[in-house]
């Protein structure tokens, strides 16, 4: 799985219809393209693609007055909103992913009513529960790395890493039923994009050939 459809998809779904400097510019603005693959050319490449599957629907705007090639827009289609939630869901539930998809999904996840991401962080935490149980069918974690030399350290960082993410989750669900964040259904929820022409603070500043589409 890749962050970027997740987060594409997300960022247009979000405006409505976006081109692809808008989609870049959000990207950006939430430091994706620090902690994922969200680079320009991936953007570029991924709402082409996208479009191509039916995922995305592509509006051709005439060029500006003040000249310069005409951009094109992107809308979510059915098929692509499907697409999405399927990405979201599975992104939360699954353990053994990059941490961009987890991230990813986060950024997403008020997308989804409280009870069914309560629902899927609980899944992810048996899944991670269940994964670590099957290291220690061959490691001891009490006994320490050392029983089997140096590559028992590869066992430790799993160990520990599954110990982690779980409990890092169980903490995400306890504040999530405590009432943290807005989910869908319950009113407005937070949406962090920029608005057109608003100056993104976090731009890196590197030109593209797609910037004009």
């Amino acid at each position: 799985m890749s962050a970027i459809r997740l987060l594409v998809l997300g960022a247009v779904r979000q405006h409505g219809r976006a081109h692809g400097y808008q989609v870049r510019n959000d990207l950006e603005y939430w430091g994706a393209h620090e902690w994922s693959n969200a680079k320009p050319g991936s953007i570029y490449h991924a709402l082409k693609q996208m479009a191509k599957h039916g995922l995305l629907l592509a509006h051709e705007i005439a060029p500006s007055t003040a000249g310069g090639p005409p951009r094109t827009e992107y809308e979510i289609t059915e098929k692509g909103t499907e697409e999405y939630f399927t990405l979201l869901r599975g992104s939360l539930t699954a353990y053994d992913q990059k941490p961009d998809i987890l991230s990813a999904a986060l950024g997403f996840m008020v997308d989804l009513e409280r009870g069914e991401a309560l629902e899927l962080l609980e899944e992810r935490v048996r899944s991670i529960e269940a994964w670590r149980a099957a290291v220690t069918e061959h490691y001891t974690p009490e006994d320490g790395p050392e029983q089997l030399g140096h590559i028992g350290e590869i066992m430790n960082f799993w160990v520990t890493s599954a110990d982690t993410g779980a409990e890092w989750t169980r903490g995400l669900i306890e504040r999530i039923k405590d009432g943290a964040y807005t989910f869908a259904g319950e009113g407005e929820p937070f949406v962090g994009v920029l608005v057109e022409g608003e100056e993104n603070p976090y731009a890196t500043g590197e030109k593209h050939p797609g910037d004009a589409s």
